[in-house]
């Protein structure tokens, strides 16, 4: 049997199925998707401007995020949820950019590590902060929107 590992707070259903919702529950609902649409709109003219993706920005923000700043492409994979192929043709299109260079493992020599080019560490930086300031712009309502949900998850 699997084991739930998600925190105790997150375990217990807060709105029973068998009561309705109120028309708050609805309202706040719509506002947190209200910011995340915003937030998604933002984003995708941020990177059509910038000429990548959002998957290979997620991409870039993965290789950046790492300790050593390479990852295994299995890795990659892993934390892009993509099947090993398809996270291979992600990482032609950023090294074909010129954002990401492939690294022969020293450790296992079957492996490829994948890195930032010094353009791919200009880029995700650049549109870091632009993502920074699109979601701070959308701030007030998201964290209202769940804070509403929160106080009304402890009120039923």
């Amino acid at each position: 049997m699997l084991r739930d590992r998600r925190p105790k707070r997150f375990r217990k259903h807060a709105f029973e199925e068998s009561q309705p919702l109120n028309l708050d529950v609805y309202q706040s609902l719509a506002g947190v998707r209200l910011a995340m649409r915003r937030f998604l709109s933002f984003s995708e003219a941020a990177l059509l401007e910038a000429g990548v993706t959002s998957q290979q920005y997620q991409a870039l923000l993965v290789i950046k995020i790492t300790t050593s700043g390479r990852i295994m492409m299995r890795e990659l994979a892993e934390q892009m949820l993509l099947q090993h192929n398809s996270a291979v043709q992600l990482v032609d299109r950023l090294e074909a950019a010129g954002l990401a260079i492939r690294i022969p493992s020293q450790e296992d020599k079957r492996s490829v590590l994948i890195g930032l080019t010094e353009l791919g560490q200009e880029l995700v930086e650049r549109l870091a902060r632009v993502h920074l300031r699109g979601m701070f712009e959308n701030e007030e309502l998201l964290v209202d929107s769940l804070r509403r949900l929160r106080r009304l998850s402890k009120a039923t």
